[in-house]
């Protein structure tokens, strides 16, 4: 039973401090969907996803009505379209376009999962099927592209890496008309997950059932409103703060995924709780730092202020339930928070800093624009440091970075909404090619061989 103060703080977190499920993800496999010609699979997988997801978005209405909780975002994850499309690489496009014409039909924000999974070696096809990631974002709105590069099992496959490098230029440049707003649908990771409900790097698992309902919680504000409580705490218990607060927004989420999963005749996947920003004011992960006591996110302490966040959220959370995946812990998109967008204008932030700061938070290197002459290779380069991270330390990183066409440093992207705008960051200009060009794999480390 909840009290009446229980009630009360539900309603305050909502109202004054951005409390919200921040999506509602319905993973949905399409083995079945497969047929001998790319336009009957597409077909088959168009009306699949229709039929499936068909009640989603007011499923999400009626469950924000009841609990008085706003769901922000209604998506879609698939299987990896690579898998689906293996027999003819060339004419994944026309599954990608068949996906995105179900997402418009539907009526949701996103749709992920044209994806491909290489982290041990890159087969032909889906060689073929990364080649066509910048045309399908370019040609789409609301479809989105991840490409999984390297895993501690496994170490990293250079020669994904170096073609992921040139994916985000080509996808930058096919749509520099609108910022490169088609690299803000890419995501490269290291140990992708498969119950991922975010975007743009959600993709349904193979070892998923056939439909998931996965939700993602999120709550910078209320974090952030349950430190300035306690101005003079000690770190010890600025953490059993955050633990406590992370428990209760776990909650509220778990009782909205079971129930959706119900409504829509789906199994519960995972609650993943992630505090992941947006560029209101007051929904911010580095304004949190910033309480904890760093006078502006980047300078020296950022990342140990960090650390105790990522992992006090993780703990909050596995405290509430037993269904927490995804990614669960803090997110520092650029572009996508107002503390990390201020930090950046005013140079308090490097994509130096961004990077140790990824060692101890989840994912990685997100949602940055750097000047649009970058070279492939340097980008290529980012995205092997960022898989060593995860690599190394058995956790998931990853990289969604936007060279902007016709832009340097002092310039801006903008794109409006959840993706917000970001500052053009300086990028090193030491040459990485040779690193890059040599290919073959970076080696699994030591620590991973665990039978």
């Amino acid at each position: 039973m909840f009290s009446n103060n229980d009630v009360l703080e539900t309603i305050a977190m909502v109202e004054k401090e951005h409390l919200d499920i921040r999506t509602i993800t319905m993973g949905i496999s399409l083995f079945s969907c497969i047929r001998d010609s790319a336009e009957e699979t597409a077909r088959k997988v168009y009306d699949l996803v229709c039929k499936k997801a068909e009640k989603i978005v007011q499923t999400a209405k009626d469950l924000s009505g009841e609990y008085g909780i706003p769901i922000v975002n209604k998506r879609v994850s698939v299987t990896p379209v690579s898998l689906i499309t293996a027999a003819f690489p060339e004419k994944s496009p026309v599954v990608g376009n068949a996906l995105d014409k179900a997402a418009k039909t539907l009526g949701i924000d996103f749709l992920g999962g044209y994806s491909a999974l290489v982290h041990k070696s890159t087969a032909d096809y889906e060689r073929i099927f990364i080649q066509t990631i910048p045309e399908v974002l370019a040609t789409t709105e609301r479809l989105c592209a991840s490409v999984n590069v390297g895993s501690t099992k496994s170490g990293i496959n250079m020669e994904a890496v170096k073609l992921l490098g040139e994916t985000f230029k080509k996808a930058a440049e096919l749509t520099k008309d609108k910022d490169g707003i088609g690299a803000a649908k890419l995501v490269a990771f290291c140990n992708a997950v498969e119950d991922n409900p975010f975007m743009a790097g959600a993709f349904h698992g193979v070892g998923e059932a056939d439909t998931v309902v996965n939700v993602g919680v999120s709550g910078p504000g209320v974090v952030k409103h349950a430190l300035e409580q306690i101005p003079n705490a000690d770190l010890t218990e600025v953490a059993e703060q955050i633990k406590r607060t992370a428990f209760k927004i776990t909650r509220a989420g778990q009782l909205v995924a079971k129930e959706a999963a119900k409504r829509l005749n789906a199994q519960f996947g995972i609650v993943d709780l992630s505090l992941a920003p947006t560029p209101a004011v007051g929904d911010s992960v580095a304004q949190i730092l910033e309480e904890m006591g760093i006078e502006t996110v980047g300078g020296h302490g950022t990342t140990a202020a960090l650390a105790l966040l990522n992992d006090a959220v993780k703990k909050g959370g596995v405290m509430a339930s037993s269904r927490v995946g995804g990614l669960s812990g803090a997110f520092i998109p650029v572009s996508e928070d107002i503390g990390m967008i201020r930090a950046a204008e005013k140079g308090a932030i490097t994509l130096d800093k961004l990077e140790a700061m990824t060692c101890v938070c989840s994912v990685g290197l997100d949602m940055i624009a750097i000047p649009g002459d970058t070279p492939a290779t340097t980008i290529s380069a980012m995205i092997a440091d960022e898989a060593a991270i995860g690599m190394i330390n058995n956790k998931t990183t990853a990289v969604r970075i936007i060279p902007a066409v016709g832009k340097g440093v002092g310039d801006t992207v903008n794109y409006g909404g959840l993706l917000g705008r970001a500052p053009i960051m300086p990028v090193h200009g030491c040459d990485s090619s040779k690193l890059i060009l040599r290919g073959g794999n970076i080696p699994a480390p030591i620590h991973s061989f665990k039978n």
